[in-house]
């Protein structure tokens, strides 16, 4: 491992100037980070900790939204009350994260942007995410990939939180050395066709900083179910993050979001039209798992997440209904 400087930056303003050294990286909990390190994946000069900033791993509640600072930890993310009682999808997904040990240094924003873990990636192969120009995964071992969105590389999105922000129609503020911006969360990750090295939209230098989540209706239900290869340090085979605006039996809207069978969080447009003005019956249900999966193109070992992500639909749809 390379020896690096260590910088903490005075205020937010500051850390926008750190960044722009060249090699600089920023800090949150830095468990990807350190493993993507000694992995020599990144080699930076400059590591910027951004949890010597105040104020940026807090909960609050103004007017019409709810803003979540981008360094809070993904453990006390899960235990907010306001996240808990108001947006359960999120807090479910934070809790569902890797291990405690990780929840409890991991960050939100760390979770949002952090990098695949396709195994040709993580081990240095020369692929679209390494600078190469290929997928190994295509005629390789592709038992966790992409089902959905995939070409020219078919990795999968590995966060938990992203499905249920995009799910929660969040928007993301963004800073950088142009200033602040804000980005719809479903139009934050990009899809390998747009930029096969990357995950994001985010430029160089910049930095997710905080999360807004609109008011919640009132007659909102939300969950997050994960399914795992085993019990704990993994990602998910297949997810649902589900919102649904009920109105007694009734639902009025729905926002389905996929998680673990894309590049980026994949929503269901055609089930959400189905489930609106419907009373979600086991039937119905079964029509949405159906039409989940319209469109899947799997590789030849990941066909099993065709009928896992039906059931996935179905069961998770009942389960709020």
């Amino acid at each position: 491992m390379k020896s690096f400087a260590n910088v903490n930056p005075r205020d937010l303003k500051d850390a926008v100037a750190q960044l722009q050294k060249p090699h600089a990286v920023p800090v949150g909990g830095g468990s990807d980070l350190l493993g993507m390190v000694k992995e020599h994946l990144v080699e930076p000069d400059v590591l910027v900790h951004l949890r010597a900033l105040r104020g940026l791993d807090q909960v609050s509640s103004k007017g019409a939204e709810v803003a979540i600072g981008g360094l809070i930890t993904l453990d006390n993310l899960s235990r907010e009350p306001l996240i808990r009682d108001s947006y359960k999808v999120l807090a479910e997904a934070a809790e569902s994260v890797a291990t405690p040990q990780i929840r409890n240094a991991g960050t939100l924003a760390g979770n949002v942007c952090q990098r695949p873990w396709c195994w040709y990636y993580r081990n240095n192969f020369p692929c679209f995410k390494n600078g190469g120009n290929r997928c190994f995964s295509i005629t390789g071992e592709n038992q966790f990939h992409a089902i959905f969105g995939g070409g020219p590389s078919f990795i999968v999105h590995p966060s938990d939180t992203a499905p249920a922000l995009v799910a929660l129609d969040a928007k993301f503020r963004v800073t950088g050395p142009r200033g602040d911006r804000t980005v719809a969360a479903a139009d934050f990750f990009a899809l390998p066709k747009v930029n096969a090295a990357h995950e994001n939209v985010l430029a160089p230098g910049e930095m997710l900083v905080s999360i807004h989540l609109p008011k919640a209706a009132r007659g909102a239900r939300s969950t997050y179910h994960k399914v795992l290869d085993r019990e704990a340090w993994t990602h998910a085979v297949v997810s649902a993050a589900i919102v649904l605006d009920m109105e007694q039996q009734i639902c009025r809207s729905a926002r389905i979001v996929l998680g673990g069978v894309a590049p980026i969080p994949w929503r269901l447009p055609k089930v959400e039209a189905m489930l609106a003005g419907q009373r979600i019956t086991p039937e119905l249900a079964a029509k949405a798992g159906e039409a989940a999966v319209e469109g899947a193109n799997p590789l030849a070992k990941n066909g099993y997440k065709i009928p896992l992500t039906k059931a996935v639909v179905a069961r998770t749809l009942l389960s709020l209904a």
